[in-house]
């Protein structure tokens, strides 16, 4: 409701400037989201919005997991998290139209980008100095979402596009229709998408159970009676992977002599099953079989209610010093609610189990307001942006699951960026300051509290910390040409990153991952040390790209299992009463009351680490018949070690990416062979993951219409081989691997 508040007020404006501003105007351009220039300097990618609406309905990650340097930490459909050379979680952000997007991805691997990739201009793969005009602590890069719902130019003519997709993974389909025209001055911008997925199919044998694997390597009798336990359990599909998802935007936006102003309102609700949930509680028996057919007849899924306000706009100001200023608001709130609906069971047999079987909501909240301003004092010689941020977000989580107390960030950033041509370079120069506040608690809960009650100071001590420190970063890059066709590329970062709340203030069992997860409020900042070199080449038909890179990070924050703490499951669960009068033995004190033995514990730690890698690629364009066939091969590898020769966990392995594309007209033809190769290079706990290879092909046909209007119908068909396919920076890569082959049909009909 405050939201629309807001927007009426927003409205008012709107009127007014309408009756002051009645002469034409001229459109203003923005080529670029980043820099107000036809090219981005130092990007790794950007992908124009066909490929998203002319594709399978994804997430983020996934559509995005073709393109070298850039790969997804999945878990099931629904989530798949972004990976940038190895970097993920904190280290890369996600934004919408410049503005970090802020939901709870950060809390919980289990939890989805919340971003609506309907009607999208396209997306922007960012490192470098550009990026640190956006967001802090992007050790890895940005990824940002651009589109036209608040438009800095002014609709020409009235658009509707309405469309429909069917997948057959998942039996399921999306509907969407879009809106954009120009009243009464006012460009108006409207979109809904409506997509429901049921539970994906894999192939025969994907599904491994093995949530002792981490647990007892020694113990090879129980995880043989473990895997023959599941061997009839091979159902073809992955339960609790359903996916159901509905976003609305609306925008208004006016244009005048003096700049634009705009608001806009994005809000998605969506349903997502959770196709891996740990188990905290062992049966009394030592036995988990019975807690397995427990859960393999429960629904446990998440809700997501998310809605966004945003203003933007630019004045041109037209000075001696400012040329213009761009501004921004945000308002966000985010919820996500995990649940668990148990089926009626005929035999209960123990009360304790009946106990076991009641579970009430966890709800992770995320409110957060953001402001900025970006200051261009561009001159004829140079590009030049200075940048103001605050941002105050609120972090909680309360419920049967709740392993956060509340916390707060606040932040206040001001930036700098340059952009000059020096004869012999170019050369791009980004820096930030972050004042950076973080306040929060951890809870000593004492024994008997069975949920870890959110009122910790009821059942036990509070230890309350605020972290109040500043941050520097900076990154220069210097270009030159070394001929017509050939040009390289030098870049260094330095990039600083506070810990975020998760990090220094998690505390309690996190059931996604199978991991009692346990912050440090210590933990200093993280510092990124970045060298990298690009070679390109073009002379037309002919390119090639050659990417080298060195990133060492001072304190680098890792989940990292304990070893000690899954050798011998029944031996800890025997001697659990031992344990509760000598707790301060544990780490945690009071863990194993709690009956975590079925968890692995793991805890925030740090340490240097080096990440080096490449990326290379070529490729080749042949004129065929009436139209042009594209080849191309690139390949990306990315190695990652801690200093004392422990290689950092989940990293994806290498790939090979061969790629085919024909244009003819109004016809698109491409198919893709993603090569992965076997991850031999494991961090603690960690189990080697097989290689696979993931063939996708699409074609695309456009029919023209009458007037502008025009039908453009997509076949596509992913997984072509039926591959066995798991990520291994998934933390449910045995559990929950890949869909399986999935055909498909999508049209877009516009008029």
């Amino acid at each position: 409701m405050k939201k629309f508040l807001n927007a009426v007020i927003v409205l008012i404006a709107f009127h007014s400037i309408n009756i002051i501003s009645q002469d034409e105007v001229e459109e203003i351009v923005v080529t670029s989201a980043f820099i107000d220039t036809s090219e981005i300097n130092n990007p790794l990618y950007i992908i124009d919005g066909t490929e998203f609406s002319d594709g399978a309905t994804t997430s983020l990650g996934d559509a995005i997991d073709e393109y070298l340097g850039v790969s997804i930490a999945d878990y099931g459909s629904a989530v798949g998290q972004p990976i940038i050379r190895g970097m993920s979680g904190p280290r890369v952000k996600i934004l919408k139209n410049g503005v970090v997007n802020r939901d709870v991805s950060g809390l919980g691997v289990d939890h989805l980008n919340d971003v609506d990739l309907n009607d999208i201009s396209q997306v922007e793969i960012v490192k470098g100095p550009s990026s640190l005009l956006y967001a802090n602590g992007t050790i890895g890069g940005i990824i940002n979402v651009v589109d036209d719902l608040i438009s800095t130019k002014n609709f020409e003519i009235p658009e509707v596009s309405v469309g429909y997709e069917s997948q057959s993974v998942n039996d399921g389909n999306s509907e969407f229709v879009n809106l954009k025209g120009n009243v009464g001055g006012l460009n108006v911008n409207f979109g809904y998408k409506n997509t429901d997925f049921g539970n994906y199919d894999v192939p025969s044998g994907a599904v491994i159970h093995s949530e002792e694997e981490h647990h007892d390597d020694e113990d090879h009798d129980e995880d043989e009676h473990h895997d023959d336990e599941h061997s009839e359990e091979d159902l073809g599909y992955i339960n609790n992977s359903d996916f159901a998802v509905e976003a609305t935007k609306f925008g208004l936006s006016k244009v005048t002599d003096w700049g634009y102003i705009g608001f806009g309102i994005d809000n998605l609700e969506s349903v997502y099953g959770i196709p891996f949930h740990g188990d905290e509680h062992e049966d009394e028996h030592g036995d988990d079989h019975g807690d397995e057919e427990e859960h393999g007849e429960e629904r446990i899924f998440s809700t997501t209610d998310s809605e966004t306000f945003s203003i933007r706009g630019s004045y041109n100001v037209n000075g001696n010093l400012i040329n213009k200023i761009d501004f921004t608001y945000r308002d966000s709130d985010y919820s996500l609610t995990e649940d668990h609906a148990e089926e009626e069971h005929d035999e209960e047999e123990e009360h304790e189990e009946e106990e076991h079987e009641e579970h009430s909501p966890t709800v992770f909240m995320n409110e957060a307001v953001e402001y900025g301003a970006t200051f261009d004092i561009s001159n004829d010689s140079s590009t030049q942006k200075v940048v103001v941020n605050f941002v105050d977000e609120d972090n909680s989580i309360v419920g049967e699951e709740a392993f956060m107390n509340p916390a707060n960030s606040e932040e206040l950033t001001i930036g700098y960026y340059l952009s000059k041509d020096l004869g012999m370079f170019d050369l791009d120069f980004g820096f930030r300051l972050d004042q950076i506040e973080r306040s929060g608690s951890v809870s000593e809960e004492e024994h008997g509290d069975d949920h870890g009650d959110e009122h910790g100071d009821e059942h036990g001590d509070v230890d309350y910390y605020n972290i109040d420190d500043t941050t520097s970063s900076f990154a220069v890059t210097l270009g030159r040409s070394l001929g017509d066709n050939l040009g390289v590329s030098l870049g260094y970062a330095s990039v600083e990153r506070l810990p975020s709340s998760i990090e220094l203030f998690m505390n309690g069992p996190h059931m996604a991952t199978g991991r009692f997860e346990v912050g440090d409020p210590n933990l200093n900042s993280e510092t990124s040390n970045n060298f990298d070199i690009t070679f390109n080449f073009d002379n037309g038909d002919f390119y090639a790209l050659a990417s080298f890179y060195i990133t060492d990070v001072d304190n680098y924050i890792a989940l990292i299992d304990e070893e000690d703490d899954h050798m011998d499951e029944d031996e800890h669960h025997e001697d659990e009463d031992e344990h509760h009068e000598g707790e301060d033995e544990h780490h945690e004190g009071e863990d194993d009351d709690h009956g975590h033995g079925n968890l692995i514990h793991a805890n925030y730690m740090q340490e240097d680490a080096e990440f080096d890698g490449y990326e290379i690629e070529f490729g080749r364009s042949f004129d065929l018949g009436s139209g042009e066939l594209a080849l191309s091969f690139g390949r990306d590898v990315v190695n990652a070690e801690f200093a004392d020769g422990h290689y950092v966990p989940r990293i994806n392995p290498a790939r090979n990416i061969y790629s085919l594309v024909y244009t003819q007209d109004d016809l698109l033809f491409k198919l893709m062979l993603k090569d992965v190769e076997k991850q031999n290079d494991i961090g603690e706990g960690e189990t080697a993951t097989d290689s696979y290879q993931m063939l996708n092909t699409r074609l695309t046909k456009t029919f023209k219409g009458m007037g502008e209007g025009e039908l453009k119908v997509s076949l596509f068909a992913n997984n072509l081989l039926d591959e066995v396919a798991r990520n291994h920076s998934s933390f449910v890569k045995n559990e929950v691997p890949l869909p399986g082959r999935n055909y498909g049909l999508k049209f877009n009909l516009t008029f």
